[in-house]
């Protein structure tokens, strides 16, 4: 009696150990890992936050980012998407469906690649931030249009945004949902294919700040 006791307890560390073990690697709902994720633009490294803090179960922390400037840039990359799909007033706030967006796009990301489907997040977010824009210089009726160099920060700030967008009008009207919409752009924008809406815009962008260099 005593030894099949003392088997169920070795059994209940055994499984407690493991669970530990598991508990340990956070992991995007609990299926995809954040260890071997690679940031290939050293100037972007420090604003897409896949490491440390960056590193979440489910994109939700509810931390007041807008309380300071530049604090977002701490903000999970997961999370920020999920906040860039909550526009236009008739989204506004539902958190819970934007997570469950970003779930679905991930599975579906997953899928199509078969590859990390964070690691595919954070390369479309690099390939689609525009590197150059212009600005409106002048004053007393007088203005032209300067070429500028864009922020790192700005360049992921614009990167989701453009992602988003692009996915939101792909499923306007359409019969594909808005999670199939936002994989297939974040899978082209990581390809840097010109069938990507964020790719476009940011290939516009350049261009018309090249012609007002």
């Amino acid at each position: 009696m005593r030894l099949y006791y003392y088997n169920i307890f070795l059994r209940k560390e055994y499984i407690f150990l493991l669970t530990m073990e598991y508990a340990n690697e956070v992991k995007l709902f609990r299926k995809w890992t954040y260890d071997d994720v690679e940031k290939n633009d050293l100037a972007l490294e420090d604003y897409i936050a896949t490491k440390n803090n960056g590193a979440v179960y489910v994109p939700h922390t509810q931390k007041r980012y807008q309380q300071k400037r530049f604090r977002k840039a701490q903000c999970p990359i997961t999370e920020r998407l999920a906040c860039c799909l909550m526009f236009h007033g008739r989204n506004a706030g539902k958190k819970l469906m934007a997570v469950r967006i970003v779930k679905h796009t991930m599975e579906i990301i997953h899928l199509l690649t078969d590859e990390n489907p964070i690691q595919v997040l954070v390369n479309a977010v690099i390939n689609s931030g525009p590197r150059e824009d212009s600005t409106r210089v002048g004053s007393a009726g007088v203005v032209r249009r300067q070429a500028v160099d864009v922020s790192p920060f700005r360049r992921v700030n614009q990167a989701l945004y453009l992602i988003v967008q692009g996915a939101r009008e792909a499923a306007f009207r359409n019969v594909k949902t808005i999670a199939e919409c936002l994989a297939d752009e974040i899978i082209n924008a990581s390809k840097g294919s010109s069938n990507s809406y964020a790719i476009k815009k940011k290939d516009e962008i350049e261009r018309v700040a090249k012609a007002n260099r």
